[in-house]
């Protein structure tokens, strides 16, 4: 199996910088990319934030947080990851703008060097396809927050060979997560079994079964779940929402997986979640209000 020793993470956002936060926690060196300074410059301020809040919780030491810090390397050019032994895209979920990553990053890669996507639903091996390294791309799905969150989601594709499912899992349990192995079928195991029911939870809303309150608290007091499927389709994202169901819905022709005309129609107004302040829930005041 290769060495991992140094990280490259494509994408600094929620996802890019939660899997950049762990993996140097665990020790690696980590080149953190984004198009975006104010995302890399936000992303390192996130990084810090979670790692004070790990101190004054007793998970790590305020030496484990300054250390980790410094192993993160903000870089807005891709130049740098010829060095890198294990990259990971966690771009926004769409394919085109994956595959237009890869196209620039396999040139600069090491020919030994290791590519992972932390797609939440898209096909490995067609994502793989569009590589010069098939045999050696995988998917390593994190579940958001990364730092919280202790699963993570292994996806072979159809050429991916066995030294990389290896190489793959020996650096998820070096981060101190758990592997589960899912196969390339569409949204995977967590997405698949998640996202039509977030989706249900909209046509109830959608259908007047109960409004985003009655919804939200009968899940959580009736199913005992953390957060209602409106809240959490708030915290995930809706547009992230849309396309995993648009991915599901195309991939298995099953009508079942047909988005909600109003999840749809949220996301046609901007309106996607917490990120942009209003989804299901309005987040601009003191205490989110649901906006239907």
């Amino acid at each position: 199996m290769p060495d991992i020793n140094r990280i490259g993470v494509i994408g600094a956002g929620q996802m890019g910088n939660g899997i950049a936060h762990v993996c140097a926690v665990a020790g690696y060196d980590v080149l953190l990319n984004d198009v975006s300074q104010d995302t890399l410059d936000n992303a390192m301020s996130t990084i810090r934030r979670n790692l004070d809040r790990q101190v004054a919780r007793g998970h790590i030491s305020a030496a484990d947080r300054d250390h980790a810090l410094k192993r993160i390397k903000p870089e807005a050019s891709l130049a740098g990851f010829g060095d890198v032994d294990l990259a990971i895209e966690a771009a926004t979920e769409k394919e085109p703008i994956k595959r237009a990553i890869f196209e620039s990053l396999c040139p600069l890669l090491s020919q030994d060097a290791v590519l992972a996507t932390n797609t939440s639903s898209i096909s490995i091996t067609r994502l793989g396809s569009s590589t010069d390294r098939p045999e050696r791309f995988i998917g390593l799905h994190f579940m958001n927050p990364v730092p919280v969150m202790q699963l993570v989601e292994v996806i072979r594709g159809l050429a991916t060979d066995q030294a990389t499912y290896e190489t793959a899992t020996g650096f998820v349990e070096r981060i101190g997560k758990t592997a589960t192995n899912a196969e390339d079928f569409p949204a995977f195991i967590v997405n698949r079994v998640l996202m039509p029911m977030i989706n249900e939870g909209v046509y109830t809303l959608y259908e007047g079964v109960g409004t985003v309150e009655s919804i939200d608290t009968a899940m959580k007091l009736g199913a005992n779940h953390p957060m209602g499927p409106l809240e959490l389709a708030d915290f995930i994202g809706l547009d992230t929402c849309l396309s995993i169901m648009q991915v599901l819905y195309d991939g298995l022709a099953d009508s079942k997986y047909r988005p909600c005309p109003l999840l749809v129609k949220y996301v046609e107004a901007g309106w996607l979640g917490r990120k942009t302040k209003r989804g299901f829930y309005d987040y601009r005041g003191d205490a989110p209000v649901p906006t239907r």
